[in-house]
């Protein structure tokens, strides 16, 4: 499963690198819905900040959305009923590295997740937080990654039906 966090319209012009964040996680998004790859996707308070940017909710597909007013998600009841059992693999991408994303993989770690912290699909305000983020992940058990390595990942081999459609999205 793939889960986005909080990648909304309102924040996202605040933070280092917010448009590449979004073309980055939309990459995923889109990867994962040709692959047929489960997406979660987090909202935090959204009437104070906005909904999801326009950019996702296109590729979205059947990805589910969840409003959370905790900054982890996983102290959310309906973000954790929608996971899949552990301690199979998540794939976590979003905003704010060092606040919604990392409290949401360690709360994931918790739970038994393993986790794969997409690192160049991530971003802060300020670069030394998502550097601190990266870092703290990695040492409470997450596994940095990033966007080509989680497709070329989920498709496996160049033999996948679905590869010249995908490889198109990373090109």
């Amino acid at each position: 499963m793939l889960v986005v966090i909080d990648m909304q319209a309102r924040l996202l012009p605040h933070l280092d690198g917010g448009e590449q964040l979004t073309r980055r996680v939309a990459t995923l998004v889109r990867a994962a819905q040709l692959l047929d790859m489960p997406v979660l996707v987090t909202e935090q308070n959204p009437r104070g900040i906005g909904g999801t940017v326009d950019a996702l909710l296109a590729h979205c597909g059947a990805g589910r959305r969840i409003e959370k007013q905790t900054f982890d998600a996983t102290l959310a009841p309906d973000f954790v009923a929608a996971l899949p059992p552990a301690p199979g693999p998540l794939w976590v991408a979003g905003a704010e590295a060092h606040v919604c994303v990392l409290l949401t993989v360690l709360g994931l770690l918790r739970l038994g997740y393993r986790v794969e912290y997409v690192a160049d699909a991530v971003a802060s305000r300020r670069p030394a937080d998502r550097a601190m983020a990266l870092a703290r992940s990695q040492q409470e058990g997450a596994r940095l990654t990033t966007v080509e390595t989680t497709v070329f990942g989920w498709l496996g081999s160049h033999v996948h039906p679905r590869f010249r459609e995908t490889l198109a999205l990373i090109k």
